[in-house]
């Protein structure tokens, strides 16, 4: 006997919530790679693997000739992973995705159509009024990466790049104690019968951390010093040792200054790093001590410190060797591309999940944290006030 058939399409006799999910359709991205042209910028924001994984899920991926040689990938690795080369810079700038680990200049703003989206770093110490009012007249959406949240609220690519620089900053001081650096001839390490090297680390966040992990494992005596005693605290449990740790008292700092052989500065504030140490205490350090003011990108947090570069970092200043240079993440490019890659992949690959960024906006609240143009429409408050352009808040502009 025939089934009587139904008045219904068996489209409108799915549950409600199937339809929806059918309607939830994978966007396809189509991103493209720039070469970093910045002064000292040789990271590059996807490594080969990256790439294949992104292009193995449906997705393009256009990479400028040579975009990954800073770090050692050649454009052979990009194209044996799936991606794109292209020698034409205007081309790869068209893509309606765009990743650089550089904020955009003025003059490749120009290269970039109306309405593509940018992920990459903002610095907005370093950056004009004129930045955003050219991007917002191009109605981009754009996203900074240091601002980008994840699920803890934590900030991951800030975490990576300062775990790389307190690592950094102990190997570069090494360097410069050997006498090829015209240091003092002294070496890390806990050798028999011979006292170990001071080290004082002023600020107690990531760099410092992972600068006082790297010391310890070299065999150095280490003191701490911060003004949050939260922080100290924290960094005894992850260090999972006993340490010298104090606040930040000017007759206790400048006793294990006169006594250290590197002192690192890692403190941050606001909007300029607080300066700790006075040129009064740098005088009274040992000749032939050295500073690594990581600091530096914002201020410095020594009085003595001025901004150097890798082909000429250091200053001697009262005998002691300052180490200036700005962004030392990019000192170690290869390392840092593969960190940076690592943070970059699971957002790409879940905005292509999505359907597309205005739905992983719409979910993801970590994510929003970071966008700072919305079609044009500034929607970062300290971006905002810090330029006096007027911004609206994201929330009332996604629903």
């Amino acid at each position: 006997m025939n089934q009587p058939s139904s008045p219904f399409s068996k489209q409108q006799l799915l549950p409600q919530e199937e339809t929806l999910e059918i309607l939830k359709q994978k966007g396809e991205l189509f991103i493209g790679l720039p070469k970093e042209n910045q002064y000292q910028e040789k990271r590059i924001c996807l490594t080969p693997d990256a790439v294949n994984a992104i292009t193995a899920n449906g997705h393009r991926v256009m990479i400028e000739a040579g975009a990954g040689e800073g770090a050692n990938y050649s454009d052979k690795d990009y194209t044996e992973a799936g991606g794109e080369i292209c020698n034409d810079t205007k081309k790869v700038f068209s893509c309606p995705l765009l990743l650089k680990v550089e904020p955009p200049t003025l003059a490749e703003i120009e290269l970039i159509n109306p309405q593509t989206i940018i992920i990459s770093a903002l610095q907005i110490k370093t950056q004009s009024k004129e930045y955003f009012e050219h991007l917002a007249k191009k109605r981009i959406t754009a996203i900074a990466f240091e601002y980008i949240r994840d699920e803890d609220g934590k900030y991951p690519a800030v975490r990576s790049l300062s775990e790389i620089a307190g690592i950094s900053s102990i190997l570069i001081a090494s360097e410069l104690m050997a006498t090829t650096g015209n240091g003092n001839g002294l070496m890390f390490g806990n050798i028999s019968g011979v006292p170990p090297v001071e080290v004082v680390i002023i600020g107690a966040g990531t760099v410092g951390e992972f600068a006082a992990r790297s010391a310890l494992g070299l065999g150095a005596n280490v003191k701490i010093f911060d003004n949050s005693i939260t922080k100290l605290r924290n960094i005894q449990t992850n260090l999972k040792q006993t340490v010298y740790t104090s606040t930040i008292q000017p007759k206790n700092l400048l006793k294990s200054l006169k006594r250290c052989d590197v002192a690192i500065g890692a403190t941050r504030g606001k909007d300029r790093s607080p300066v700790v140490v006075s040129s009064a205490m740098v005088e009274n350090m040992k000749k032939g001590a050295v500073v690594i003011d990581v600091s530096i990108d914002m201020g410095g947090c020594f009085e003595t410190s001025e901004i150097t570069t890798h082909k000429k970092p250091t200053v001697e200043k009262f005998g002691v060797v300052h180490y200036g240079v700005p962004n030392i993440p990019s000192r170690y490019p290869r390392t840092s591309s593969i960190s940076i890659s690592n943070i970059f992949t699971p957002y790409l690959l879940k905005i292509g999940e999505d359907g597309g960024l205005e739905n992983s906006l719409r979910f993801d609240k970590g994510l929003r944290n970071g966008l700072y143009l919305y079609h044009g429409i500034l929607t970062n408050k300290s971006v905002g006030e810090w330029f006096g352009l007027p911004y609206n808040d994201i929330n009332f502009l996604i629903f």
